[in-house]
């Protein structure tokens, strides 16, 4: 059976599944965000006195991205191994801003197969993006 791994220094899971999970030479990413080990979240900014956020689109797409390649990582594997991403949008206004950052880790000819869906809502409200990926990497 595959054994998944839940990585020291990120964001413990919200529920029962680990960060990772090889199956052969599949590589299995479990929806992450840009929340940090301390559960504050990258991409939040408090602009006023009143608690008014801004939610960066680009600085939370950039974490989480960060973090997908911190996963891969642990299996000597790295962005360039995705083969498939699985992105989930909770305002679809965001994505130019998301495709903009993305854009900066893959390209178009040689990236992973993407597909991008509008979500109602993420498991904290000031997530605005999860992402989700398959890579292969053949076991060493």
């Amino acid at each position: 059976m595959a054994e998944g791994k839940i990585i020291s220094g990120k964001a413990t899971p919200r529920g029962a599944y680990p960060h990772i999970k090889r199956v052969g030479d599949f590589l299995f990413v479990s929806g992450t965000s840009s929340r940090k080990a301390d559960n504050t979240i990258d991409g939040v900014e408090i602009i006023d006195a009143m608690g008014t956020k801004h939610l960066d689109i680009k600085a939370q797409t950039r974490a989480v991205l960060e973090n997908i390649k911190d996963f891969l990582s642990e299996e000597d594997a790295s962005l360039s191994d995705v083969v498939d991403v699985t992105t989930f949008l909770v305002n679809m206004n965001d994505f130019a801003g998301y495709n903009e950052v993305y854009a900066s880790y893959f390209d178009k000819k040689n990236g992973p197969a993407r597909t991008t869906v509008a979500v109602h809502q993420l498991p904290h409200p000031d997530l605005v993006i999860e992402i989700k990926v398959t890579a292969f990497k053949k076991q060493s």
